[in-house]
């Protein structure tokens, strides 16, 4: 199965970072405009709308028109497993109904001193079977354009706090 992996320091303390990747507004601030990205509806575990914090469990539909070509790409991300401690935090997402036979993201967080190390890696899987596959190889091409634009915006974010 393809991977996709970055990472990137940001000089931020782990708490200020985790607080701000806890919660959607942190997804919808990563974004790039480009993919016009619309939160249709984020449920938590207990059912409730519009929870508080990102847990094991929330569920949250969204729906992407990138560059506005084509139909609007419709999912639902679960936050699947969740853990911080005082020097590492981590969750993991996957996307059920979505674009891709498999997608499962793991974002973790590492402090550094004052600075904490962010880390995406994303585990897919191209729909069409051997085609998919075959395709796959080059899937973290399209990915790394949303990536370094998310991280340089974690950057700007965070640093300027």
């Amino acid at each position: 199965m393809p991977v996709y992996q970055r990472r990137t320091r940001i000089a931020a303390p782990l708490e200020r970072v985790w607080e701000f990747h806890s919660d959607v507004s942190g997804l919808e601030a990563l974004t790039p405009a480009w993919m016009r990205l619309d939160i249709e509806s984020v449920r938590g575990p207990d059912g409730d709308d519009d929870p508080d914090e990102l847990v094991a469990g929330t569920e949250i539909e969204m729906s992407m028109r990138p560059f506005g070509v084509g139909p609007r790409q419709r999912w639902t991300s679960r936050i699947l497993d969740r853990e911080a401690g005082e020097t590492t935090a981590w969750f993991r997402d996957d996307m059920v109904g979505g674009p891709f036979s498999r997608w499962v993201h793991t974002h973790r967080f590492v402090a550094d001193g004052d600075e904490t190390i962010v880390e995406d890696r994303v585990e897919y899987e191209l729909p069409f079977g051997p085609l998919g596959d075959l395709a796959g190889v080059f899937g973290g091409v399209g990915f790394e354009g949303m990536f370094r634009a998310r991280h340089a915006e974690t950057k700007r974010l965070l640093e300027e706090q």
